[in-house]
C-alpha cells in the first residue's frame, strides 16, 4: 500500500496527548495555589511564600512528562517504521513484484529510530525550560496584578487573577518560537515535531523495502486540499535515490525482460522531500512506479481548498484555548462565558466542514485530560 507520513499520524497525536495533559495539569496547580485564600488580606505575601512550593510541584510534573515522552517518542518511532515496512510489502505483494520475499526480510530498526528519536528529543529539550519558566512568570504576574488593581480601584482581585489567568489559558504554553517570531502553542509544536520524525520513519523504511526489491521509481498521489509547497511534486513520478532534476530516463520494462522503455521524471524523491514535499501534515502518498505497467491516475477535483484547511485549524486551536480558559475559571460565570465560546466556535467549524465537505477532526478538538 503507498505510504505518506499520515499513516502514523496517530502516533504523534498520542505523544503530542502527553505534554497537553501536562499543561493541564500545570494550569490546575496554578489555579488552586492562586485560589486557595483569595480574599484574605494577606493573600499576596502567602502567594509569594508559596513560589517554592508550586515551583517543586511543576518539577515533579516535567520530571513524570520527560521520562514519559522520551519512551513514547522511541515506541511511535518504531510503530512507524514498522508500518512504512509492512505498507511496502503489502504494496510489492499487491502488484506482483516478484522480489517480494527479499523485501519481507527483516530490516535493522534501531540504528534509524534511534537517530530520528535523538533529534526529536533533543528539539524538543528546550520545551521543558519553557514550561518552567512560563509557568512560574505567570504565577508571579498573577500576583502582581491583582496586588495592583485594587489598589488603583481598576479591577478586584479575583477580576484581576482572572483575567492573567484567562491569558496564560489562552495562548497556553508556547513550547516554541520559530525565526518569524511566531509563538506555536506546546501542543501544536510537539505534534509538528512528532509528525515529522514518524512520517520520515514511515517513508523511509517503505522506500527501504522498495529497493530491497528492486523498485527504483515511485509516483506522488494526489492529494485534497493540497499546499502550494507539494503542489508541484502531485501526480509526478521521482526516482528512489540519486540526483535531482527533471529528466528523461532508460529502465527495464517491471514485467518483460529485455524491454527498455522511456519514463519522464519530475526529479528525485530526496530532492521533492527537501524541498517540502511530505512535510508534517501532508497527505500526499508515495507508491511504487512500475515502468511499462503503472500509469500516471488522472487528476481529481478537490473538496475544498488549502486556506479552508487553515481556516479549520484555527478554528480548532480557538476551541482549545477556550476549554482550557473554562479549565481555569474562578467563578461560574466565567465558566459559562468560556463554554459558550466553545459552542460557538464548535459551531463554525461545522459550518465550514458542510460549506467545504472537508471532514472534521472532533479529536483535534479534545484538550488532553491532566494527568
Amino acid at each position: 500500500m503507498p505510504v505518506s507520513p499520515a499513516i502514523a499520524e496517530d502516533l504523534a497525536a498520542a505523544v503530542a496527548d502527553l505534554y497537553e495533559a501536562a499543561e493541564g495539569a500545570l494550569l490546575a496547580k496554578v489555579r488552586r495555589a492562586l485560589a486557595e485564600g483569595i480574599d484574605s488580606p494577606a493573600w499576596v505575601q502567602l502567594k509569594l511564600a508559596a513560589v517554592g512550593n508550586l515551583q517543586a510541584a511543576v518539577d515533579e510534573v516535567l520530571t513524570a512528562l520527560q521520562a514519559d515522552a522520551s519512551g513514547a517518542i522511541h515506541q511511535a518511532l518504531a510503530e512507524a517504521y514498522d508500518r512504512g515496512q509492512q505498507a511496502a510489502i503489502a504494496e510489492l505483494g499487491a502488484l506482483g513484484v516478484g522480489q517480494t520475499a527479499a523485501a519481507a526480510v527483516a530490516l535493522p530498526t534501531a540504528p534509524v529510530v534511534d537517530r530520528l528519536a535523538a533529534a526529536v528529543i533533543a528539539d524538543t529539550g528546550p520545551v521543558y525550560v519553557r514550561i518552567l519558566r512560563t509557568t512560574m512568570d505567570t504565577y508571579r504576574d498573577v500576583i502582581g496584578r491583582a496586588a495592583a488593581a485594587p489598589a488603583l480601584g481598576v479591577q478586584t482581585r479575583r477580576q484581576a487573577a482572572q483575567t492573567a489567568l484567562d491569558q496564560f489559558a489562552s495562548r497556553g504554553v508556547t513550547g516554541f518560537v520559530d525565526r518569524a517570531g511566531r509563538s506555536w502553542e506546546l501542543r501544536s509544536y510537539v505534534e509538528m515535531a512528532m509528525r515529522s520524525a514518524v512520517g520520515r520513519a514511515a517513508v523511509e523504511a517503505h522506500t527501504d523495502r522498495l529497493g530491497d526489491a528492486g523498485v527504483e521509481l515511485v509516483i506522488v498521489s494526489q492529494a485534497p486540499e493540497e499546499c502550494p509547497l507539494c503542489r508541484p511534486w502531485e501526480r509526478k513520478i521521482l526516482t528512489r535515490t540519486g540526483p535531482g532534476g527533471a529528466r528523461q530516463v532508460e529502465v527495464e520494462h517491471a514485467t518483460e525482460d529485455d524491454r527498455i522503455v522511456t519514463v519522464t521524471v519530475a526529479g528525485s524523491l530526496p530532492e521533492a522531500r527537501a524541498a517540502k514535499l511530505l512535510h508534517p501534515n501532508c497527505r500526499h502518498t508515495i507508491s511504487a512506479y512500475l515502468p511499462g505497467v503503472s500509469r500516471v491516475p488522472k487528476a481529481q477535483p478537490s473538496r475544498g481548498t488549502y486556506e479552508d484547511t487553515q481556516r479549520q485549524r484555527y478554528l480548532e486551536r480557538q476551541v482549545r484555548a477556550w476549554k482550557r480558559r473554562e479549565a481555569v475559571a474562578l467563578e461560574e460565570k466565567d465558566t459559562k462565558v468560556a463554554r459558550a465560546r466553545v459552542r460557538e466556535y464548535q459551531k463554525r467549524i461545522r459550518e465550514l466542514t458542510a460549506d467545504t465537505n472537508l471532514p472534521r477532526k472532533s479529536h483535534r478538538e479534545q484538550v488532553a485530560a491532566a494527568r
